[in-house]
Order: C-alpha cells, then sequence, then structure tokens
C-alpha cells in the first residue's frame, strides 16, 4: 500500500510539474508577443539602416540597439528564430523608425523593401556621362562601371555588335538599392534598350540595309545635333541624304567624342584631327554611337523626313536652318553665325 500511495503522489506531481511548465510557457510566449507587438519608442525619429551582404545576425542585432530601434535584443533574437526569419534578411539600405515594432522592423528587414534610389540618365549622355551620373547617385564607382561597360566580353554577353555599350545604356530613370552591383546596373539598362527597340524597327532597319548598330550609331549623332525634338526628323534626313551621296557626315558632335580631355571650344585643328570618330574626316558613319539615343531619336534614325536638305546651320536658338544647296547655306551662315570663329555644323 505504502508503494501504490508513492506512486500516486508522483504522478500527482509529474502532472503538476506539467502544468507549471505549461502555465510559465504560455506566459513567456505572451511576453515574447506583446515584446514583439510593441513599439520601442513613442518618438517617430527615422533612421537609415543599412545591412551588408552576408552581415551576421548578431552583428545586425546590435546595431539596431546601438541605433535606439528595439531594445531587449534577446527577445528580438528569440521571436526572430521562432519565425524563422533570422536567415531570411536581405542586403540593402532601409528606413527604420523606433516607433515601428520588433515585428514591423523584422518584417521590413525581410520583405527586402529597401531605400531604392532614382537614377535618371538623360538622353544624348554618353558612356562615361552615365558612368559619373551613377557614382553621384552613391550608386558604384565610376570607372568600375566604365570598366565594365568597355569590356567587350559584355558587349558580347548582349549580343552587341561593338566592343562596349555605348550607346546601348538606354536613357530612362530606373530604381536601384544601394550596394547593386555594377552588373545589375548595365544589365537593367540595356534590357530596357532591347524593350525599346521594337520588333518593326529591325524589319525597318533590314529594308533600309542597314544594321542594328548602324542605327543607333547614326541615331546617337541625330540626338547630340538636336535642339528642337521637331527636327529629329529633318536632321535625320540631311545625314541620310548624305550617306545616300557618299559625303562626310561633317558633325561636330562627333569630333567632340573623338576628343580627349575636350574643354569646350572646336578648334579648327579639331576637325582635320584624325580619329575614328571625326566625320569631317572619315566617310560614313563612325565605328559606333557617340551616345545614348532616346527612342525618338532611334524612330527618326529609321524614319527620316522626306527632304532634299544637305545641310544645316544653328540659329542659336536651339532650332536649324535647313538647305540644299551649298550657296544657300553659305547665306544661313552669313546670317547666323557671322562673327563665329569656327565654321557652322554640317
Amino acid at each position: 500500500m505504502g508503494a501504490l500511495k508513492k506512486l500516486k503522489a508522483f504522478k500527482w506531481f509529474a502532472i503538476l510539474f506539467v502544468i507549471a511548465i505549461t502555465v510559465l510557457s504560455a506566459g513567456s510566449g505572451v511576453l515574447l508577443w506583446h515584446y514583439a507587438n510593441t513599439p520601442g519608442s513613442l518618438q517617430d525619429r527615422q533612421v537609415i539602416f543599412t545591412i551588408a551582404p552576408g552581415e551576421a545576425f548578431d552583428s545586425l542585432i546590435s546595431r539596431l540597439q546601438a541605433d535606439g530601434l528595439i531594445k531587449a535584443p534577446h527577445k528580438f533574437k528569440i521571436w526572430a528564430r521562432l519565425k524563422g526569419d533570422d536567415k531570411k534578411l536581405k542586403a540593402g539600405e532601409y528606413y527604420l523608425s523606433a516607433a515601428m515594432t520588433p515585428d514591423q522592423i523584422l518584417g521590413t528587414l525581410v520583405g527586402g523593401k529597401a531605400h531604392l534610389y532614382h537614377l535618371t540618365i538623360p538622353e544624348g549622355f554618353n558612356l562615361k556621362q552615365i558612368a559619373s551620373e551613377v557614382a553621384a547617385q552613391g550608386l558604384g564607382d565610376s570607372q568600375a562601371f566604365i570598366d565594365l561597360a568597355t569590356d567587350p566580353k559584355t558587349a558580347a554577353k548582349y549580343e552587341v555588335e561593338a566592343q562596349t555599350l555605348e550607346g546601348y545604356l538606354f536613357p530612362d530613370t530606373y530604381l536601384f538599392p544601394k550596394g547593386v552591383p555594377a552588373a545589375t546596373i548595365i544589365d537593367m539598362m540595356v534590357r530596357r534598350f532591347k524593350e525599346q527597340f521594337r520588333p518593326q524597327w529591325h524589319t525597318r532597319a533590314r529594308e533600309m540595309h542597314m544594321s542594328v548598330h548602324e542605327i543607333v550609331t547614326l541615331a546617337s549623332i541625330i540626338e547630340k545635333e538636336t535642339g528642337d525634338p521637331a527636327e529629329r526628323p529633318l536632321i535625320s534626313s540631311v545625314f541620310h541624304n548624305r550617306l545616300r551621296r557618299k559625303m562626310r557626315l561633317e558633325s561636330d558632335p562627333t569630333v567632340i567624342y573623338g576628343i580627349k580631355d575636350f574643354d569646350g571650344n572646336i578648334k579648327r585643328r579639331h576637325l582635320h584631327a584624325r580619329t575614328p570618330y571625326n566625320t569631317y574626316v572619315i566617310k560614313g558613319l563612325p565605328p559606333g554611337p557617340i551616345a545614348s539615343p532616346g527612342s525618338s531619336a532611334i524612330e527618326a534614325a529609321l524614319y527620316p523626313a522626306d527632304t532634299s536638305f544637305l545641310f544645316f546651320v544653328s540659329k542659336k536658338d536651339k532650332s536649324h536652318h535647313f538647305s540644299t544647296t551649298i550657296r544657300e547655306h553659305n547665306r544661313a551662315v552669313r546670317k547666323y553665325q557671322l562673327r563665329r570663329r569656327r565654321k557652322p555644323k554640317s
């Protein structure tokens, strides 16, 4: 009988122990849930928080505490591990606030909704200008960008008929997180170019007996020569007419592109300098684009206006005077470019 009583007493003790553990666990769970869903502060003070690629979770928690974004880092760690989120955090830059709950902070870091930077590339920017803008927006090193974009292997990867991606980094506004690799920026720009170069444009290029590379090259010159957007088809017609007649294009922007460290002033010696891009010297198109043309310039290169114009000269108001004969052109030069020290465009 004594042994039976002892066995019953042990069973009751075990039951009470399990109940106590269950109550304590439930209580701890409630406290942990309350912690995870209570803001660390009532002050909505925003902090830019950056997660580096491969950063250890413990290091991240320490920085969250140091920035005043969370309290009780051990509870944050337990909560993250219970949810399985401690290994799902994504590198990037985030806007966080101490007024957010620990669970909201964790959700933001896991969701990968990083702060994105606007990168706006205007039409007519060349590769070096694009690289400078990438660096100016804090999205990478300009030289690293140039090195990758001028690597023949990169051009071959995108089936570009050139040694570099000059002209194929499409001008547009992009959104990137901080720390994005140069390869990702380049990939998005080239893909945007391919999206914009519609199937009917490929057909039209073939009808004109021109390659896509030749069209992009011509479009880049049109882009750089255009002040008034409405004149793009007219400027295109001048260059197409010259190409058909085997005349040199004589475009100032192609001269500038071939000048190293151009100071903004074209001199007569520049017009006679033998560079692959100087269309005052070479016949036909230069070997590649001199800038990134937008869709309108590409369309103008494919669909020039039906004219007999062979010349144009700036009227100093972003527009041009177009001429068919050299006599008419010279009169326009005297009218619009009087006292200029160098010969006018085309």
